[in-house]
């Protein structure tokens, strides 16, 4: 038998090995002002993900408010909750949907990275100046690509706009609502309502897809044939399609129900392919939806809309040019732009900081349009008669 004293060594239980990270990031969500936006970029169930890998996010008190989140679900998921947009902007990571302002962008600390939509449309130069002076790494929605070379914000917003945009067609054709008084679609020895397409994307895609489902009678023109054979592929059947030749495009509108713009800008530029003479030949109470409209919109007489007021008559035409269909469902909306954005910031946490996405990440970096006091985006460069310096040569200069 041994005997115990206070100079034995005793063989103890090891013990369990906890992970250490150095690397967390402070992540702030604002809350957003704009009555029109109510999508939030980051759920509860996100923010437990990322607060459990060692993450601190700080949301403003409202911030999912619209998306029917409440602030106690994202205090329960490990978020501090603030009561002033200047704590939640200073953060080093901000997501945001709208584009801040720039008494927001103000609130940040020097060299922080934003990460939201950019919306060209809406934007001057003075808001290029304003992220440029705290030297921010700005990251647009609209430019973001994946891994694989896909913009999986723009598909998944686009994915919820075609669906959607069926959905307001159907209510503006109504007859209380000063439309044809038809009914989407069709019903056995009526003719199914026409539905012109312009632009063969995901919103076309999903647009016709809810179209074909309801009955309604779908023509798409494109300018791009791979464009045009892709979508009769993946909707698996032999739909009407053409090119766009003013001609062909004009008859087509005379005789149709709804219209769709869903073109989106190449090389930063929109394209009109509908005229003011074409808008004026369709018959009266028929409606035109331009998704495109936060682009510049692909219809000559579109002007953009709100929510709170979609829809102007022109030439008897109704036009519905609200920039932000997704926030029409913006729990939805919500959710999809999380399941984007939750891996992408786990990921910026592992390497230390948006800086080290950029040069690691050329998926990432296509997004950025300022770097560290300079404009790298040579379409707003143009735009706004500013000079640019290539990301790939500010990036070289680090070493």
């Amino acid at each position: 038998m041994v005997e115990i004293t206070d100079t034995t060594v005793l063989t103890q239980e090891a013990k369990a090995k906890v992970k250490t990270r150095n690397n967390s990031l402070v992540i702030g969500i604002p809350l957003e002002r704009s009555a029109q936006e109510k999508r939030v970029v980051l759920t509860p169930d996100a923010v437990a993900l990322l607060v459990n890998n060692g993450q601190q996010v700080v949301v403003e008190t409202g911030a999912g408010k619209d998306s029917k989140f409440t602030d106690k679900d994202y205090s329960d998921a490990g978020a501090k909750v603030v009561y002033s947009a200047k704590e939640a902007f200073e953060a080093e990571v901000v997501l945001k949907v709208e584009p801040p302002t720039e008494e927001e962008i103000g609130f940040m600390p020097v060299g922080a990275c934003l990460i939201s939509a950019l919306q060209l449309g809406k934007q001057e130069a003075s808001f290029i100046h304003a992220l440029n002076a705290k030297k921010i790494t700005a990251v647009s929605f609209e430019n973001l690509e994946d891994k694989v070379g896909g913009m999986p914000v723009v598909r998944a917003m686009s994915e919820i706009a075609g669906s959607t945009v069926m959905l307001i067609a159907a209510e503006y054709l109504s007859s209380v609502s000063a439309g044809k008084g038809l009914l989407l679609g069709g019903i056995t020895g009526v003719p199914p309502t026409k539905v012109v397409i312009i632009g063969a994307g995901t919103v076309a895609e999903y647009a016709a897809r809810t179209g074909l489902g309801l009955g309604a009678n779908i023509k798409v023109f494109d300018n791009h044939l791979y464009k045009l054979r892709r979508i009769k592929q993946l909707l698996g059947q032999q739909i009407y399609t053409s090119t766009i030749d003013n001609y062909t495009l004009a008859e087509e509108l005379k005789n149709a129900d709804v219209v769709i713009g869903a073109l989106r800008a190449e090389k930063g530029r929109n394209m009109i392919v509908i005229t003011e003479e074409m808008v004026a030949g369709m018959s009266p109470g028929s409606i035109i939806i331009d998704v495109s409209i936060d682009q510049g919109g692909c219809v000559e007489t579109a002007e953009m809309t709100t929510h709170d007021n979609p829809v102007f008559i022109k030439h008897d035409v109704i036009h519905y040019c609200v920039p932000n269909i997704a926030s029409r469902v913006a729990r939805t909306a919500s959710f999809s732009l999380s399941n984007i954005f939750t891996p992408i910031i786990l990921q910026m946490a592992d390497l230390g900081g948006a800086e080290e996405m950029v040069f690691n990440y050329k998926w990432f970096m296509k997004g950025v349009y300022t770097y560290r006091g300079s404009l790298t985006n040579a379409h707003l460069a143009r735009k706004f008669g500013m000079t640019h310096k290539e990301l790939q040569l500010l990036l070289a200069a680090r070493f």
